[in-house]
């Protein structure tokens, strides 16, 4: 069966706790997925618009300033994507919007494991005061009883108070130091993929408002990505800051991250 993805913009940077901009991304990334500069193909020979049905369902009218607000229209427009029989591939936006759609895919399918790309745990119970921080989606998501496992991959700024949090969740870190591809486990579904793009190495995604040295590349993240096997029943692709961007390295990085997780839903559709 032929599932179809809806790709959904969430324009918001409101929960970010150093500098705005991840807002613009969502145009940016189209930008460089529907740009004659690439095709639509992804590594694995799927094609977006050939194989895989893909449907741009635009930006949400998010207001950027009331959080509650906001995250009702997100998880609302997740679960329509669902009754609709699709697939939300969102992109933001701060790391905060996965709260919303996570909690929203867990109503529907129940607790979900998570497969979590980034340099930062994001497990904080707050930050700066804000329980809503993108420093905080999964303490939130972990709280609700979204998920039932978090694996967490190109961490590299683990201090005390995020490893007493794993420890409190029982979520699994893979720390970058020492890091091998062998370590990341092929999780059961329902699967949900999270990536922030601040995982990646700056020198390959430097348009982040967190850059942090020592992380992984580009190649490795598809590798991960490419072995699941579970269904995929969502994913969030964020973090991308087009002030900081170089050439538009980052977001043709992010381009590609939608074609090839479009392509591994596709892919993995049949699978439980």
């Amino acid at each position: 069966m032929r599932p179809v993805i809806h790709l959904i913009g969430l324009p918001t940077d409101q929960n970010s706790s150093f500098e705005r901009g991840a807002a613009l991304a969502p145009p940016a990334i189209r930008a460089a997925l529907w740009s004659d500069r690439g095709n639509l193909s992804a590594q694995s020979g799927f094609e977006i618009g050939v194989d895989i049905a893909l449907k741009d369902i635009g930006d949400l009218p998010l207001s950027d300033v009331d959080c509650a607000a906001d995250d009702t229209l997100i998880a609302e427009a997740v679960t329509e994507t669902i009754n609709a029989d699709a697939i939300p591939l969102v992109l933001g936006g701060d790391h905060a919007v996965s709260y919303p759609v996570v909690a929203a895919l867990a109503a529907r399918h129940g607790p979900l494991n998570i497969l979590h790309f980034d340099a930062h745990p994001d497990l904080y119970a707050d930050f700066e005061g804000n329980p809503r921080s993108h420093a905080s989606p999964f303490a939130r998501i972990l709280e609700g009883g979204h998920a039932k496992h978090i694996v967490q991959v190109g961490i590299r700024t683990l201090n005390q108070h995020c490893r007493a949090q794993a420890a409190r969740y029982n979520v699994e870190i893979l720390p970058m130091l020492d890091f091998d591809l062998g370590m990341v486990p092929i999780l059961d579904g329902p699967l949900y993929i999270s990536v922030d793009l601040d995982g990646i190495d700056p020198s390959e995604a430097p348009g982040v408002a967190h850059p942090e040295p020592g992380g992984l590349t580009v190649r490795e993240v598809l590798s991960i990505i490419a072995k699941q096997r579970a269904r995929i029943v969502g994913a969030d692709i964020v973090e991308l800051n087009p002030r900081r961007d170089v050439n538009d390295i980052t977001a043709i990085v992010a381009a590609k991250l939608v074609r090839e997780i479009a392509a591994q839903m596709h892919q993995n559709y049949d699978h439980l």
